[in-house]
């Protein structure tokens, strides 16, 4: 029996031994986590990303070929720029006596603006007074009878001859050389106006040279001395006009205008002068409108449309 037992604690360490086998299922799990080498997927994703950036590369090439067709509206907009120079080009071609002109312009001043400007004046949807030669080549000047102021005036100074023609009756107007002729019995009462420093004052002004005088001596004349001792002399009797008169055709800040028979037709020609004394020939205010006053009063008087025009 004692043999039996030494027998038996042999085998069982036998097994004991053998149990390092159980290693090697170690190593095949380890073998088996190598053999997924993700090595491919990498290449395989790496290829992937690779791609991708070609397409982006192609569409951002294709993106850039894009504004290239957007260059053409900027060749338009320069070929729309281009066009202004033709016409400053153009502009610059004008003749000599066309730039003259412009200059003379350029030059007149403020108060032969309002001159040039005075043609029409509209009140209430009523023409008051307007542009002589406007209205006749319009065919709205008033045949029946109407007041024509025109002006003389001295660029170089502000002497000055104003013109007042009443007429009624007209039978004809045609233009000429010179101006308008009127088939048609008129008056015509003559301004003066004298500023302190021209020279040859004490000169009576029917004795004055051409474009200076005026059909009248000093004793046929009211005056106003204004308060920068400029003269206005007013025709005390108007000129009988019989048969036909000519209004001449104004040039440089000259006017010829024409008033329209309304209610208020003497205060607006009192405005008129004033305005004109005033503004354009240098007289005071307060002195203008002593003047103009006196002057609408001696053309109520001996100039109306009744009596002799009807």
């Amino acid at each position: 029996m004692a043999t039996i037992k030494k027998t038996a604690t042999k085998t069982v360490k036998k097994p004991a031994a053998k149990k390092p086998a159980a290693k090697k299922p170690a190593v095949k799990k380890a073998a088996a986590v190598k053999k997924p080498a993700a090595k491919k997927p990498a290449v395989k994703k790496a290829a992937a990303a690779k791609k991708p950036a070609v397409k982006t590369a192609v569409k951002k090439s294709t993106a850039v070929k894009k504004p290239a067709a957007a260059k053409k509206p900027a060749v338009k907009k320069a070929a729309i720029v281009k066009k202004p120079p033709a016409v400053k080009t153009a502009a610059t071609k004008v003749s000599g006596a066309k730039k003259t002109a412009v200059i003379k312009k350029a030059e007149v001043s403020n108060s032969a603006k309002r001159a040039t400007e005075k043609p029409v004046n509209v009140v209430g949807g009523n023409v008051k007074y307007r542009n002589l030669f406007e209205a006749y080549s319009q065919k709205e000047l008033p045949f029946a009878h109407g007041y024509i102021i025109s002006s003389f005036f001295d660029e170089k100074s502000a002497y000055s001859i104003y013109e007042i023609v009443s007429y009624a009756g007209v039978k004809e107007i045609f233009p000429t050389s010179s101006g308008l002729q009127f088939i048609s019995g008129g008056k015509k009462l003559h301004i003066l106006v004298e500023p302190d420093t021209y020279p040859k004052k004490f000169i009576e002004p029917v004795s004055r040279v051409e474009g200076e005088k005026i059909p009248k001596r000093f004793n046929e004349l009211d005056t106003v001395i204004a308060k920068n001792q400029t003269k206005i002399y007013i025709s005390k009797t108007a000129d009988e006009t019989p048969g036909s008169f000519t209004i001449l055709t104004p040039h440089g800040m000259n006017f010829s205008v024409v008033f329209y028979e309304m209610p208020d037709m003497y205060s607006t020609i009192t405005e008129f002068f004033k305005d004109s004394l005033n503004r354009q020939r240098r007289v005071p205010e307060s002195d203008a409108k002593k003047a103009s006053l006196m002057i609408v009063k001696t053309i109520e008087s001996q100039m109306n449309f009744k009596g002799d025009f009807e």
